[in-house]
Parts: structure tokens; sequence; C-alpha cells
């Protein structure tokens, strides 16, 4: 009797050596002669489009002339009155669309500033010499607010409560802080444990207790929490994966591309990961990019991005979609899954339906095709898990948690921000600028402007 076929999913594909090289800084920070040479080209602008286009509204001419002037902490503490996360902001904002997209430089003859090198090279420096406290706290309030997730927008707004004299509560379901931070962004973004680094720096303001691996709806409940504190804050992101909606995805070798993210992120040996030889990711974010590069980086021989649309409705950016072939990763666009493959019970690929755009509609032009696979990533979108608020009586739109500009809902005592609130543009950045308006609302409330 025949072995029954197994996938061509292993570890140790590359050494040692090499998957330290590919999952080493992706892009290396500035050097003082670069940092002041890039600094110099900005014409430090009034009014400057730059600033308008940061979801935090970071004062980026100030910032950067500190840089040209030699003031990296001055550059530092305009940085991070903004945006506590600007370190984290620097390295995975999309600035190519934002910030450098508006700078004045920008144009055929010129290129924009490299506005998120500057501000890494800044933050950088000061959390390499954090030095005396950069902000300091206001008196105590006597108020407790619960923050429940402790990624981007849960740590901003209890950052800056803290600083208003507010005890903090930060509850968070992982074993570690940080969210999206910590378990959602590709490991060569974000090397050297710098998430925790900044974190461990937004703590040392002090003010706020963390509690990990407590779950709302689990550990505790929304009425409790308002029974408890004066108020609560809302960042549980998105922590639900939707589904491909296709036969057989009990296979092996189909996966939720965030949880091969996260299990990179955690690994200690990258040569202890498996990953498929042909790889096939489902998707057009950032999301599919950081799954499909790393499958590359751990040694895969082909990977696949697969987007139903074009490139210009890819989420990722075009400066993500460049780096993901410049790591020999193929993009297949105008095609959508429509069935897995098997072989003996185990994956052997996918079969797809060519797509168009007819009227603004997305149709299937009824050719079909096939991909070789052993790995399938899927990375079609997450969303709220609305479970944990059950009979809380907080109101939702649209599957996720209605707010107003301020991140307000419809209970008195209840805030909400992240990638949970409905409206947004699911940016780390953009979360951060939830916490912190959510947080001066809080504020208000609590004690008054």
């Amino acid at each position: 009797m025949s072995e029954a076929k197994q996938p061509d999913v292993r570890a140790g594909r590359l050494s040692p050596a090499q998957l330290k090289q590919n999952f080493c800084d992706a892009h290396p920070p500035l050097n003082a002669v670069q940092a002041n040479i890039e600094a110099e080209r900005c014409y430090y602008c009034y009014d400057a489009p730059c600033q308008t286009a940061c979801p935090t509204g970071i004062d980026i001419p100030t910032f950067i002339r500190r840089i040209a002037d030699g003031n990296l902490r001055g550059a530092a503490r305009a940085i991070l009155e903004e945006n506590p996360l600007g370190g984290m902001c620097a390295r995975v904002c999309p600035t190519e669309v934002l910030c450098e997209q508006a700078c004045v430089r920008n144009t055929n003859e010129d290129k924009p500033v490299e506005i998120g090198m500057l501000q890494r090279h800044a933050t950088d420096a000061l959390l390499a010499n954090p030095g005396k406290p950069l902000f300091v706290r206001a008196a105590e309030t006597g108020k407790r607010v619960a923050v429940v997730g402790a990624g981007p927008a849960g740590l901003a707004c209890a950052h800056r409560l803290a600083l208003l004299g507010h005890q903090v509560s930060l509850f968070d379901a992982a074993p570690k802080p940080g969210g999206l931070n910590e378990y959602g962004l590709a490991t060569y973004k974000t090397v050297d444990d710098f998430a925790q680094r900044e974190i461990a720096w937004l703590l040392s303001v002090g003010g706020i207790t963390v509690h990990c691996n407590q779950a709302l709806g689990r550990d505790m409940h929304l009425n409790q929490l308002t029974d408890e504190f004066d108020a609560v804050f809302l960042g549980l992101g998105l922590g639900g994966v939707n589904e491909l909606g296709l036969d057989g995805t009990d296979l092996p070798g189909l996966r939720p591309a965030v949880d091969f993210i996260a299990e990179l992120r955690q690994a200690t040996d990258y040569a202890a990961l498996p990953v498929g030889r042909r790889v096939v990711v489902i998707g057009g974010g950032m999301t599919a990019v950081d799954a499909a590069v790393q499958s590359r980086k751990l040694g895969a021989d082909e990977v696949t991005i697969v987007y139903r649309r074009g490139p210009e409705a890819m989420g990722a950016s075009g400066h993500e979609q460049s780096w993901a072939k410049e790591n020999g990763v193929r993009i297949v666009h105008w095609a959508a899954p429509k069935a897995l493959l098997s072989e003996a019970g185990v994956l052997s690929g996918m079969e797809f339906a060519c797509t168009t755009l007819q009227e603004g509609r997305l149709i299937e032009t009824g050719e079909r095709f096939t991909l070789a696979a052993d790995w399938v990533l899927g990375a079609i979108g997450q969303s709220f898990v609305a479970s944990a608020l059950e009979d809380s009586g907080l109101e939702l739109q649209g599957g996720r948690i209605k707010t107003d500009a301020e991140g307000g809902t419809n209970l008195p005592k209840v805030w909400a921000g992240g990638d949970a609130r409905y409206g947004g543009r699911d940016l780390t950045v953009e979360a951060v600028q939830h916490g912190k308006l959510a947080a001066a609302s809080i504020h208000n409330a609590l004690v008054g402007s």
C-alpha cells in the first residue's frame, strides 16, 4: 500500500545565515550625515501640506528643522507629542501616499523629502538614549479609565489619558501589548523587538497598568467595566478573518495570512518555520504583501499574489506592490478564487475565474485558469468580532462600532477607536489619532477642558 501524498511544506528551506540576512531591517535607517542632508532639502513650509496630510497632525517642518539644527531630542518631542507611536509609524505608515505625496518637492523634476525616514531618525535617537522624561504627567484627577485593547488606538488613548492625570487600566487579550504592531506587521519592518521597546517608553510616563491575557466577553464584560471605571475606551481591533467561501477549507496548507505573520513575529528560530514551495496569497492589501514577501524570504520557490481587480484598486500602496515584485513575488490581477484543488486529500492548487469591470460592476469573463500551490494564504480582510459586546446595548454600524467624530458611542461612558470603529481607513496612524481624540473627549467629559 502506497503512502499518502504529503504537501511540499517544510522548515529549513534556507540556511540560518541566509534567513538571518533575509529578515534583517528591510530599510536601514539614515545615518547622521544622510539625515542632515535630507533635512536640509525641506523648505520648512508655512501651513505645510505635509502636516495637513498627516492623520495625527505632526508638525513636520518643525521636527525636520530641529534635525537640521542637530536637536534630535527636540525633533522627537515634536513628533511624539502628537503621535506617541511615532517610531512605529515611521516604519509602517504609507508616507508615500500621505505626507510625502503632499510634499511640495514631490514633482516630476524632484522627489519628496523622506519624511518617514527622518521621523525614524529622530525617534530612534530618543529611544536609544531617552534621558530624563520627555513628558510629565499632570496632577492626579482621581478618575479611573479602562482601555480595552493594547493596539495603536488603545496605547495612544492610554498615554494621553495618563498625561492628563488619569489612572488607566489597559487590558489586552494577547500575551503581550501592541496589537497590530506586535503581531500583525512583517518581521523585517520591525526588527530588534522594536514594538516592545517603544511600548516600554510609552508606559514609562506612569499611570498605566497593563493587564494581558484579559479578553472582553471572557474575563470581563462591558457593563462590569462601566460600573467599575469612570470611562471605557474600546480599541478592540479586528479579531475575525474573512473566509474564502470555498469548499475544502479544511485542507492542510490553507491558513489565514494574519496567523502566518503573527507566527513569524513571535518566532525565535526562522529555520524552524515551515513554508510551502509554491505559495498563493489571496488578497490585495498590506497583509497580502507582507505574507507573500515573507514566504519568499523563508525560502518558497514560487509566490503569487492573486487579486480580483487591477493594481490601482489594491489596498497595498504602489510602493508595497513594487517591494513585493522586487522580492520575487508575482502579482496576478483580475482573477477571483473559485475552487481549491487537491490530490489524495492534499492541497495541490487553486482554480480562478478571470474578471473584468462592466459598467462599474466586477464580473467574470468566463475564462478560468489554475495555479499549482501547496500553501494558500487568505488575506481578504478581517472583521470585527462583536460577540464580546452582546447584550451591552452598544450600537454598531456596518459591522463595526458606531461613534461620533471624537469616538463617543451611544453609551455615555464608552468611547471607541481604531479598526473596530466604523468609517476608518484601517491605518496604524489613523488608529493613533482615534485614541488621541477619544482621550481628549473622555477628559473633557470627566473633568472639563
